[in-house]
C-alpha cells in the first residue's frame, strides 16, 4: 500500500528545511530505518529515515528544494500491503477531494504543539459538523501533558467531519477534522499537490508519526522510535546493544544478534510472575478509577526523574519582609492606577536575580553524568502555579534586564494564563532556577523538588507576624515568611547556598540595598 511520509516537526519551531541529498531513487527499496535524505534546518544537518520496508514511488522534491514540515516528503509501497488497496483508496479520497457543489474538502492535520508531544485529549469541541467556521476562530480545547491548547482553523469553509469524540486522545500529524472549503479558498490558499497528497492518507489512525532521529550523547542510544519499542518487548537495554548503522545507529536486526549473543535482558519479564493477592474490597460504597493524563502525568515523570537522579538537600531560613512589605503598600495603588498589580512575588524574583550575578552556580544546568556544567548568562526565573489542570511552572525570561515593574507585569500575565491552563510552550521552556509560592495556600516549610534540570528551587512558606526583639530588647511584632531552599549537592554544597541565600535575604530586608544593586 502506497504511503506518504510526512515531514515531522523537527523542532524548536523549525517550518521548513532544504533537501540536501536524497540517498535513495524512484523505484528502490528500503529497509525501515535506512537514511532516506538530508535536509538541512537553520540549525543543523539531519537525516531522515524511513518508517516500512517498501518500495520508493515518488519523491517530492527535487534537491535544493525547501520542503515544508507536515507535508509530504516522499511516497513509498510498503511491503505486504496490496497496491489494489491503494488504487481503491486513492479513488475513494479522489472522490471526497471534491463534493458535488465543487467546494474542496480537506483535513486539518494536528501539528506538532512542541517539547516532542505525540498525543493531546480532546477537551471540548468548540463547533460541531455542519457547522460554518473563519480562519483563526477556535475549534477545539486540547490537553496536552503541559497546557490546555487552543487550536484554530486554518480556513473559512464547513466543518464536515469532527474525527474524535470529547475525550478521545488525538494522534499529533493524523487527521484532527475535515472542513469543507469554497472553490476560491481551495484553490488559492493550498498548492495542489500538498492538498491532493494529504487527502491521499488523511484517515484516522492511518497516519504514522515518524520522528527525526539524529545522533545524540550522553549515553543515549541511536535509534528509531520503532527500535526503541522492539528494544522495549524484548526487554533490553538499547544502549548496551552495539549498532552497525552510520554512527552506531541501531537496527531491529542488531537486537536479534545481541539476543542470541547471550545477552541478558534489562528486565526479565517472562519469568512467571507471583500470584497475586486478592484485593479485599470494602462491603459498601465504590471505587472510581481514573487515568493518569495531561499535565498530572507529566509531574509524575518529571518528579520521579528529578528525585532519582539529582541528591537533594535542603536549606532553611527565615526573612524579616517588614520593610519590604511597607515598601509595597505605598506603591501598590499608584501602580494599580497603570494597571499593574504589584504583589510581592516580582521583589523575590527581582532580588534573586540580583544574588544569582554574585553566584553564577545556582543559574546553572549539570549534564546527565555530572562531566559538565553550563552556566545560564540569562537568569529565566520560574514560579511554580498551582493551575485548575495540575502544577505549571512558567519561567519570566531575562530577569537580569527588567525592572521590578517589568517583571510584576509578566508575573500577573503569566499566573493568568497559568491558572487557566493555557501558558504558551515557550513559558515553559528554558528555566534555569525556581520559585514555588506554597504558602499561598498554607504551610510553613516544604521540602520542594528541584525543577531538573535546574540546580535549586526555593519554596516560600506563608507569611507570619510574630514577636521578635528589636536592637533596644523590645518585643516587637515583624512580618516573617520561612523560605526553603532545595540544591543538586553534586554542584552545591551547604556554605554556598547559605551564603547566596543570605545574599537574597538581605536585598529582601533592606529594599534599599536591593535598589542600589540594580543597574
Amino acid at each position: 500500500m502506497s504511503k506518504e511520509f510526512i515531514l515531522p516537526d523537527i523542532g524548536e519551531g523549525i517550518v521548513e528545511c532544504e533537501v540536501v541529498e536524497w540517498l535513495v531513487a524512484v523505484g528502490e527499496t528500503v529497509k525501515e530505518d535506512q537514511p532516506i535524505c538530508d535536509v538541512m534546518t537553520d540549525k543543523a544537518l539531519v537525516q531522515i529515515p524511513a518508517v516500512h520496508d517498501g518500495v520508493i514511488t515518488q519523491l517530492h522534491y527535487e534537491k535544493g528544494d525547501i520542503a515544508k514540515v507536515h507535508e509530504p516528503l516522499f511516497a513509498m509501497n510498503v511491503a505486504g500491503e496490496a497496491p489494489q488497496e491503494v488504487t481503491n483508496n486513492a479513488a475513494e479520497e479522489s472522490e471526497q477531494a471534491v463534493s458535488p457543489q465543487g467546494d474542496h474538502l480537506e483535513d486539518f492535520i494536528l501539528p506538532d504543539i512542541g517539547e516532542g508531544i505525540v498525543e493531546c485529549e480532546i477537551v471540548e469541541w468548540l463547533v460541531s459538523e455542519g457547522e460554518s467556521i473563519k480562519e483563526d476562530q477556535a475549534v477545539c480545547d486540547v490537553m496536552t501533558d503541559k497546557a490546555l491548547v487552543q487550536i484554530p482553523a486554518k480556513y473559512d469553509g464547513v466543518v464536515e467531519k469532527l474525527y474524535y469524540q470529547k475525550g478521545d486522545i488525538a494522534q499529533v500529524h493524523s487527521p484532527l477534522f475535515q472542513v469543507r472549503l469554497a472553490d476560491s479558498v481551495g484553490a488559492t490558499s493550498t498548492p495542489a499537490k500538498s492538498v491532493e497528497a494529504e487527502l491521499a492518507i488523511h484517515k484516522p489512525q492511518a497516519v504514522e508519526t515518524p520522528a527525526v532521529q539524529t545522533p545524540v550523547v550522553n549515553g543515549k542510544a541511536v535509534a528509531s522510535p520503532a527500535v526503541r519499542r522492539r528494544a522495549r518487548e524484548m526487554d533490553i537495554d538499547i544502549r548496551l546493544v552495539p549498532g552497525s548503522g552510520k554512527n552506531g545507529r541501531v537496527y531491529k536486526e542488531d537486537l536479534e544478534k545481541f539476543l542470541k549473543q547471550g545477552a541478558v535482558p534489562a528486565v526479565a519479564t517472562t519469568e512467571p510472575k507471583s500470584p497475586v493477592a486478592p484485593v479485599a474490597t470494602p462491603s459498601v460504597g465504590g471505587t472510581r478509577v481514573e487515568p493518569i493524563r495531561g499535565m498530572k502525568a507529566a509531574m509524575a515523570k518529571q518528579m520521579v526523574a528529578s528525585v532519582s537522579t539529582i541528591p537533594h538537600f535542603t536549606y532553611s531560613d527565615e526573612i524579616d519582609l517588614t520593610d519590604l512589605i511597607a515598601l509595597r503598600l505605598s506603591l501598590k495603588e499608584q501602580y494599580a492606577k497603570q494597571g499593574i498589580k504589584l504583589t510581592m512575588m516580582p521583589f523575590f524574583i527581582k532580588a534573586l536575580s540580583l544574588a544569582i550575578k554574585e553566584f553564577p552556580i545556582l543559574n546553572s544546568q549539570v549534564n546527565d553524568d555530572c562531566t559538565e556544567i553550563t552556566y545560564f548568562d540569562d537568569h529565566n526565573i520560574g514560579m511554580a502555579v498551582d493551575s485548575k489542570l495540575g502544577l505549571l511552572v512558567p519561567n519570566i525570561k531575562g530577569c537580569q534586564n527588567k525592572s521590578i515593574v517589568d517583571v510584576a507585569e509578566a508575573v500577573t500575565k503569566l499566573t493568568d494564563a497559568a491558572r487557566e491552563g493555557r501558558v504558551s510552550p515557550d513559558d515553559l521552556k528554558g528555566g534555569t532556577i525556581s520559585i514555588s509560592n506554597i504558602g499561598a495556600i498554607g504551610g510553613t516549610t516544604a521540602t520542594p523538588i528541584i525543577n531538573k534540570p535546574e540546580v535549586a528551587i526555593v519554596a516560600l512558606g506563608k507569611l507570619q507576624h510574630l514577636p521578635r526583639f528589636d536592637a533596644n530588647g523590645n518585643v516587637v511584632s515583624r512580618s516573617i515568611m520561612q523560605v526553603s531552599w532545595s540544591g543538586d549537592h553534586r554542584v552545591i554544597d551547604g556554605g554556598t547556598i547559605a551564603r547566596f541565600n543570605n545574599l537574597w535575604k538581605s536585598y529582601l530586608e533592606e529594599p534599599a540595598k536591593m535598589m542600589m544593586a540594580m543597574r
